[in-house]
């Protein structure tokens, strides 16, 4: 006999409402593609600006300008602020190391010591990411023998500059994309997943395990894996208002923890086959699980919104916990009768259970405090 997941709160009620603001579409032209085109787009035009400016401008080697703006350009704004940050970081240092150590020594000395403090600096800065980009300059200023190495370096600063400039006024003006939007429909959707993956689980206790379980799983991995991406390029953008940024990295952290308990509850269940003990734990066990489901879904919703502060009507994850309890000790009596196997897989499964309940209570309650809402009873 297995679990019975009631799916009032369905997944496909986010989905019509994700569908209607235009982040789902079906077709051949879906979201996803879409933003792929516009941001070859952006790229585009971004590096013909770089080239046409820097002819304007008489640069010396105009491509490094529209290369700049190549690599440093990324789907949304975030990622391109700390993209540019860490080009422009690398730049400086290795043109400044490239210059300084021109002065004095010879090749390969010289070029070998500024490429070592250069990387070391680097790092002890925690700038790891500048740190190819430091030994990529110094190598054009010291190897490139075309003019001076003051010129080059310079140059070479100029140009990064004016790609830096030019990539983050593309990025900014031209259909921007900021990641904390999609963060916050990446959460949406981290949460759906995630619930998904705790109906998988559940079908595996007292039964055989779900097909997809294994797929669901690494779905949810992949979820997370991509919204902290987008949790780290969403710290360079504006806040976006009160508690935005705040809620956003307490939502993560809520998702990270969720999937943790899930796998342990995953192990939990493992071997079950039919076991007496937990069919004792009746309705009680069954109404927990019922509203942790919902509970995902409701939270997922909540995201979307971005509304918290009204608790879902009928959902007392609280109470639930507390019968599940009681239920317990009313039966515990009875374990006599069962095998030591099947109680402690019993027990663990509800503290499993109590446990991602109580996070996901935490997820809602603890996020709304945090964006300034006012709690309603």
């Amino acid at each position: 006999m297995r679990l019975r997941l009631d799916k009032t709160w369905s997944q496909q009620q986010l989905a019509v409402k994700l569908r209607a603001s235009g982040r789902e579409r079906q077709g051949f032209l879906t979201w996803e593609r879409q933003r792929l085109l516009i941001h070859a787009a952006k790229t585009a035009l971004a590096a013909a600006l770089c080239w046409w400016l820097a002819l304007r401008f008489g640069l010396h080697d105009g491509y490094w300008g529209a290369i700049s703006a190549i690599i440093v350009l990324q789907s949304n704004f975030g990622a391109t602020i700390t993209a540019s940050r860490d080009r422009i970081l690398g730049t400086v240092i290795g043109a400044a190391f490239g210059f300084s150590f021109s002065l004095f020594g010879e090749l390969p000395w010289n070029y070998i010591a500024a490429v070592f403090a250069a990387v070391a600096l680097c790092g002890l800065l925690g700038f790891r990411s500048s740190s190819r980009l430091a030994g990529v300059t110094i190598t054009i200023v010291m190897l490139v023998q075309s003019s001076s190495h003051k010129a080059i370096a310079l140059d070479r600063v100029l140009q990064v500059v004016l790609g830096i400039v030019v990539a983050v006024a593309v990025t900014t003006l031209v259909l921007p994309d900021r990641a904390r939007l999609r963060l916050r429909d990446g959460l949406a959707q981290e949460f759906l997943v995630l619930g998904a993956f705790f109906e998988a689980i559940l079908e595996g206790f007292r039964g055989a395990p779900a097909e997809n379980l294994g797929a669901l799983r690494q779905d949810a991995l992949a979820m997370l894996r991509g919204n902290n991406q987008l949790l780290e390029a969403s710290r360079n953008e504006p806040s976006g208002g009160p508690g935005w940024r705040e809620g956003l990295g307490m939502l993560a952290q809520f998702g990270r923890s969720l999937f943790d308990s899930l796998v342990a509850l995953e192990l939990a269940v493992k071997e079950s086959r039919d076991d007496g003990y937990a069919q004792q734990l009746e309705p009680a066990l069954g109404k927990l699980v019922t509203d942790i489901h919902a509970g995902f879904h409701y939270v997922a919703g909540c995201i979307h919104n971005w509304r918290f502060h009204v608790p879902p009507e009928g959902l007392h994850l609280e109470d639930d916990i507390a019968q599940l309890e009681d239920r317990m000790s009313a039966v515990r009596p009875k374990g006599i009768a069962f095998s030591q196997a099947e109680i402690l897989r019993a027990y663990a499964v509800q503290l499993h259970l109590k446990q991602i309940a109580r996070l996901l209570r935490a997820s809602r309650v603890e996020t709304s405090r945090a964006v300034g809402e006012a709690q309603k009873s």
